[in-house]
């Protein structure tokens, strides 16, 4: 039986429905256990002075594990791990938003908003013109890695993937790509924040308006402050928000470009459904609930102590299915067109948020 669970196969006597219910279970197992470590490591005094924090330990660890051992239980585990990766992680940032009021998402004001805006259309267009002039990628992979970049990663890819009628091989590069990058991104911005010159809030819009992942801007924020980790999350959604109209355009623009070079009469039958994020609308309920002050504080901090849990559980989800092996399939083009994006939105995206601050 473990061999044929091994290689993918269902085993004899055990139907469909108890298959995957095994599979869900044995994989919420192993990010449990593993998201326990990362908590447990990051109690440690090194770890603490270090600002890392039990989301950043979470996905290293499931980086590690996804490219080593991984392999093997795969085929035991995918459902639960995916299941993490995707379900609890939206669970995670609906209860993030008990950490913030209305009060402070009209701290982050017209700036936020038109940072968001700026660093969207300008991360998109430049991925445009990128992939298609210089890097000369299809279509499809650079859109696919457009979306990736500039509004919510690896959601951003699945929910523009639909839209585009993209190839499943071409969305796995787009997703490696971004995880990668943003996750790089992770790291790198909490060290870079010492020479930066922003306080914690500046850095929080800074982090929220060119980091992919949402779960990679909590990291990158929590390991300056709870402060900067709340003004990124805020900034975050703003710019997760956009991914419906972004999709309702992209839709538009792709069934208008289609009937003008193919003069089908099936043109219409391109426009597809726009995804919208629930899960940003719900963090909206979650965040007007605790504006209201409605719940006792021991409660809230009983939510917020749970959420942290829950979105450890999602990193080393993520880390799990950040494997290397994907990202040598992707090639040489598609990495170095993140990577243009990448410091696009680092750098760029630095002198964006002065600028703009300096306007406002």
């Amino acid at each position: 039986m473990l061999s044929a669970i091994k290689n993918g196969f269902q085993p004899l006597g055990i139907n469909t429905k108890q298959y995957s219910d095994i599979r869900w279970w044995l994989g919420i197992l192993l990010v449990v256990v593993l998201a326990g470590v990362s908590v447990a490591l990051s109690k440690l005094p090194i770890m603490q002075s270090a600002q890392f924090s039990s989301l950043t330990i979470g996905i290293v660890l499931g980086i590690i594990v996804g490219n080593s051992v991984f392999s093997h239980i795969a085929a035991r585990t995918d459902v639960g791990v995916d299941y993490a990766k995707s379900i609890l992680l939206k669970a995670g940032i609906i209860l993030f938003g008990f950490r913030i009021t209305f009060a402070q998402v009209a701290g982050v004001g017209w700036h936020g908003l038109l940072t968001d805006i700026v660093m969207l259309s300008g991360t998109f267009i430049l991925a445009i013109q990128l992939g298609k002039r210089v890097f000369k990628l299809d279509e499809q992979t650079v859109i696919l890695i457009g979306a990736g970049s500039s509004i919510c990663g690896a959601a951003a890819v699945m929910a523009t993937e639909p839209v585009i009628k993209a190839q499943a091989h071409k969305v796995s590069v787009a997703v490696a790509t971004v995880v990668v990058f943003g996750t790089l991104s992770m790291f790198a911005y909490p060290i870079m924040f010492e020479y930066m010159g922003l306080s914690e809030h500046a850095y929080g819009i800074f982090v929220g308006s060119t980091i992919h992942e949402v779960a990679q801007v909590v990291a990158a924020g929590t390991a300056i402050s709870a402060n900067a980790a709340d003004t990124a999350v805020i900034e975050k959604m703003l710019r997760v928000m956009m991914l419906a109209p972004f999709l309702l355009g992209l839709s538009f623009w792709q069934s208008k470009k289609h009937a003008k070079t193919n003069n089908s009469k099936h043109s219409s039958e391109q426009k597809a459904g726009i995804t919208i994020p629930w899960f940003a609308v719900l963090f909206i309920v979650a965040s007007g609930v605790h504006s209201l002050s409605i719940i006792p504080q021991g409660t809230t901090n009983s939510i917020v102590w749970f959420d942290n849990i829950l979105l450890t559980i999602a990193m080393v989800a993520l880390g799990l299915r950040t494997h290397v092996s994907a990202i040598r399939q992707a090639g040489i083009k598609p990495l170095l067109l993140a990577g243009c994006l990448f410091l696009f939105l680092t750098l760029g995206g630095f002198a964006i948020n002065v600028g703009i601050a300096q306007v406002f």
